[in-house]
């Protein structure tokens, strides 16, 4: 329809009494483009007060959605004010275009939920927290069940994966952890110096950078770092695994999750974190000789004699002993994180770095807990 067409007063959309007192007359198209004046013009024609209202459509000669709704608008304002509206002469896709236009109009408009309070917020959180630790506990289950079958059958492990990980997560984090380790041992040792020099037991900071570095301060620094270093990594490639559908595709051709990127990660870095542990203790130590040496005067040999007295076996092996613990717990939390992936980049960002905090969470109150268990035997 053109816009000259639009003009003629025979098309535009008009609404008028009509011969009998309670009949309107409607005509021309009712479209958006033949309707403008028609708005202002229903609200100020003089409707009849009462009785049955009767609308003759037989002039509509074009209707769009805008015109339907206009009309069914109209109709719906009089009968809420009591009136009984009958439409008639409506060509019968008009009639089914209003129709569809009220069944749509019809549908209630869902009442916004009034804000959550305080207290349904914290309920929230806990059910939320409760929910995901049943789920960790159902993943520890499930991936010691699959450890279990592998053992009893070791061709079943996947050794490849399980040495690139090796490598990766343990080989590769030699620099940073040594230099962490050496570092946090001349910082000790420094630390160290300026108190003891008061009482001129110089001698004694073999047994504070020692048995620090040993027993707590290394094996704890290194699970930390690689819970930042490699536990993340686990998240972010299970996680983008999920997001791509390659997990649903492994399942798909026959083969285990857990079986194929869980267990050769925690095998590899159930081997690789006492190995680190047991590097950092010497570059820790040596952080140590080297401040000794240069604010106390605690010569190299002297060191390494008292060191020998200072560190007993029992201590060393605590400090290696708890770093497989630790090195189970990053894994397991860094892979569940990464099957907890849904399906966007955004949550696997999200993800990672729950990961992190979490594994470094459980790290230190482990820790705690063997230092409460050793207090407890004496050791």
């Amino acid at each position: 329809m053109t816009a000259e067409q639009i003009t003629d007063p025979d098309i535009q959309a008009d609404i008028r009494p009509g011969a009998a007192p309670a009949e309107m007359l409607c005509s021309g198209a009712w479209t958006l483009h033949g309707i403008a004046l028609l708005e202002a013009r229903l609200e100020a024609l003089p409707w009849p007060a009462a009785g049955e209202l009767s609308i003759d459509c037989s002039g509509i000669a074009a209707m769009d959605t805008f015109g339907a709704w206009l009309l069914h608008r109209t109709v719906h304002a009089l009968q809420g004010r009591g009136r009984s509206v009958r439409l008639h002469g409506l060509r019968a896709e008009f009639d089914a275009l209003l129709k569809l236009i009220a069944s749509r109009a019809a549908v209630p408009r869902p009442e916004a939920a009034p804000a959550p309070g305080n207290l349904e917020k914290f309920g929230r959180q806990r059910w939320i927290g409760l929910l995901d630790m049943l789920g960790m506990l159902a993943f520890l289950g499930e991936v010691a069940l699959v450890a279990l079958h592998s053992l009893a059958r070791p061709r079943l492990i996947r050794w490849r994966p399980a040495l690139h990980n090796l490598q990766t997560g343990g080989f590769e984090a030699l620099p940073i952890t040594g230099l962490l380790s050496f570092l946090l041992g001349i910082v000790i040792a420094y630390q160290g110096a300026e108190q003891l020099r008061r009482f001129g037991a110089n001698i004694y900071v073999a047994d504070l950078t020692g048995l620090s570095m040993v027993r707590e301060i290394s094996p704890l620094m290194t699970a930390i770092i690689v819970a930042g270093r490699s536990g993340s990594a686990y998240t972010a490639q299970i996680g983008t695994m999920k997001v791509t559908e390659e997990i649903d595709a492994l399942r798909t051709i026959g083969v285990a999750p857990i079986e194929l990127l869980v267990l050769p990660k925690v095998l590899a870095l159930a081997i690789a974190l006492p190995l680190l542990t047991a590097y950092t203790d010497v570059m820790g130590i040596l952080g140590g000789m080297v401040m000794a040496r240069a604010q106390l005067d605690v010569g190299y040999g002297t060191f390494l004699h008292r060191l020998e007295e200072a560190i007993s076996l029992t201590s060393y092996l605590i400090g290696v002993g708890k770093a497989p613990v630790f090195a189970v717990i990053i894994a397991l939390v860094g892979c569940y994180r990464g099957f907890q992936v849904t399906g966007s980049a955004d949550s696997v960002g999200r993800q990672t770095t729950v990961s992190v905090v979490q594994a470094i969470f459980l790290v230190i109150v482990t820790d705690a807990l063997f230092s409460i268990v050793f207090s407890w035997l004496g050791i």
